[in-house]
């Protein structure tokens, strides 16, 4: 018979997993709006996907790259089952009490065409993984040089992940070389400026939570 103990795992895995989960499921609705960060504009669920690339190379680094490569292939499960209740809820009829605008904003942000849904996928699952294999690759003895590490693996990764998304969700559909310029350098500059702190911090949340024990 199984112990009990046996069946633990790192409050830091199982932390970073819930939250990690979550993320993937956010990241879609987030990326509807776009902002403005100074002179960049991008769409806003890359700070969601920033979220998971900095979760990602934290386990690995907590963990290890097989533990880090296990969690972006299960972050799929939470994000399929959300793409298939957007698509439940959409296709159930409104209630006839609702008011016409708020529907009328509901269909318009959460209804994305299935060539997206399929592109976002794709992308997250390179990506993610991408940066994972990066992160690790550039590890050295004891693993020094966290925030370069980081930050490499981070923009490498974003890069691809715009090139994928916009060339697959796009192409054919209107010209993309000047949408995919524009996000590619709002995405790494982003990079480059947000994962090195964010790393450090999800590390060092990750060892307070294991030090708990």
């Amino acid at each position: 018979m199984t112990s009990p103990a046996s069946l633990s795992i790192p409050r830091s895995l199982f932390v970073f997993s819930v939250l990690y989960g979550g993320m993937t499921c956010i990241a879609g609705v987030l990326g509807n709006k776009q902002v403005s960060v100074g002179p960049l504009s991008v769409e806003s669920g890359i700070f969601a996907f920033l979220l998971l690339v900095v979760m990602s190379s934290a386990m690995a680094e907590l963990h290890g790259r097989h533990v880090a490569n296990r969690l972006v292939r299960f972050g799929f499960i939470p994000l399929i089952f959300a793409i298939c209740l957007f698509e439940l809820v959409l296709a159930l009829p409104a209630s006839p009490s609702m008011e016409p605008a708020r529907l009328e904003g509901f269909q318009l942000v959460l209804s994305q065409s299935p060539r997206l849904m399929v592109a976002g996928i794709i992308a997250y699952g390179v990506s993610q993984t991408l940066n994972v294999t990066i992160f690790e690759a550039l590890r050295r003895g004891s693993g020094g040089m966290l925030w370069l590490r980081g930050a490499i693996a981070g923009v490498l990764s974003q890069a691809v992940d715009t090139l994928i998304f916009i060339s697959l969700a796009f192409y054919g559909v209107f010209p993309i070389g000047e949408l995919m310029l524009g996000q590619m350098i709002a995405k790494v500059t982003l990079s480059a400026v947000l994962v090195p702190p964010l790393i450090y911090l999800f590390v060092w949340i990750g060892r307070k939570l294991d030090a708990k024990g």
